[in-house]
């Protein structure tokens, strides 16, 4: 299945990289996915074409976000959400009459699958220690970058290793967010699980040992 960027931005720019993650979530085939960190919504679609695929819509997608570009954390990274492409600004702008990057925008995106997916907005800070993590199979991290941030989302998605499920951190060697690599090290190390650098050096799959 390849990986499809619906007008949208998306984080996976690198060729190659959003089809390595699709065949990545495949070969787990997870029924109830959590995304940490949903921005524009294009790799929520593709998580749930392929696990609609695979599981023929006997499945659930929980993503939480901000959805809004203004955090009281000056220090955390936050991502550009504006389009270098002026047809898109146009077309969102006057057609669409949407911010890309906003709850209302990714639902649309997602209406195929509405009776799948729970969108949350946000602070995952405080949220996912508010969350059954028991019940999910399968997390993709890419929510704030700041080291603080990235140690609380892994602690709290804890219960999901503990049930042999897979947490699979996005930008471990981003070299302007060190905090990412520094909290994945750090909690696989302590809880002594296992850690897999994965293909372009970016994803960090953390499992029991």
């Amino acid at each position: 299945m390849k990986y499809k960027k619906y007008f949208r931005k998306t984080s996976f720019k690198q060729k190659g990289v959003g089809d390595f993650f699709l065949k990545e979530i495949e070969s787990q085939k997870p029924k109830i996915f959590l995304e940490v960190g949903v921005f524009h919504g294009v790799t929520a679609r593709n998580v749930c074409e392929l696990l609609s695929k695979i599981h023929n819509n006997d499945f659930n997608y929980v993503g939480i976000d901000l959805f809004e570009e203004s955090i009281e954390n000056k220090n955390e990274f936050i991502p550009n959400t504006n389009f270098s492409n002026p047809i898109k600004s146009f077309y969102f702008k006057y057609i669409k009459r949407q911010n890309p990057y906003s709850k209302t925008a990714v639902e649309d995106l997602l209406k195929k699958f509405k009776k799948n997916i729970n969108l949350i907005k946000g602070n995952s800070n405080f949220l996912l220690k508010k969350m059954d993590m028991s019940k999910i199979d399968y997390v993709f991290l890419d929510g704030g970058h700041e080291y603080s941030t990235v140690i609380n989302d892994l602690n709290s998605c804890i219960d999901v290793i503990n049930k042999n499920g897979t947490i699979l951190c996005d930008d471990y060697n981003l070299t302007y967010a060190p905090g990412v690599k520094k909290a994945i090290d750090e909690f696989c190390l302590k809880n002594n699980f296992k850690c897999t650098i994965l293909e372009f050096d970016r994803f960090a799959k953390i499992k029991k040992d």
